[in-house]
């Protein structure tokens, strides 16, 4: 049975990757540390592994083009956090680490939204160097709506 789960995901720039998502709180594994092929992200508790890889060696890999990030969504990771307030300082670290706000609105013109609030469940979410969505989500399980 599968012990492991390792995401593999294309960046334009190695280096300028590794220091954003390093800027946000993201480790990264040391067997890859020298490596200027790829990068191992650990992520959460679990640590899955997302695979940074130039885009020319992921489409190597892959042989097909990569996405489009501007034209749509190819993935949208989403992860946990331990309070509202951790959603909000991951949206704005990314932010200025160089990321965008995805919950922005895509027109000719974005235009700022509010993180996404149900009581519940509160998320936002960011959009890293390359346009890969990240959802961030704090969820109390106790007030959620019963079915």
């Amino acid at each position: 049975m599968t012990k492991e789960l390792w995401i593999n995901l294309p960046v334009k720039d190695l280096h300028k990757s590794k220091e954003f998502f390093s800027k946000i709180g993201f480790s990264f594994d040391p067997r890859h540390q020298n490596s200027n092929d790829m990068a191992g992200m650990v992520v959460g508790d679990s640590k899955i592994m997302v695979m940074l890889f130039p885009e020319s060696t992921f489409k190597n890999f892959t042989g097909n083009e990569i996405a489009d990030t501007t034209q749509g969504t190819e993935v949208l990771f989403s992860i946990d956090a331990a309070s509202r307030e951790e959603v909000d300082e991951m949206v704005r670290k990314a932010v200025e680490a160089g990321g965008t706000s995805f919950n922005k609105v895509k027109e000719e013109k974005l235009q700022e939204k509010k993180p996404q609030d149900q009581s519940w469940m509160y998320g936002a979410g960011f959009a890293d160097l390359d346009g890969h969505c990240w959802n961030i989500l704090y969820m109390d399980v106790t007030k959620m709506p019963k079915v």
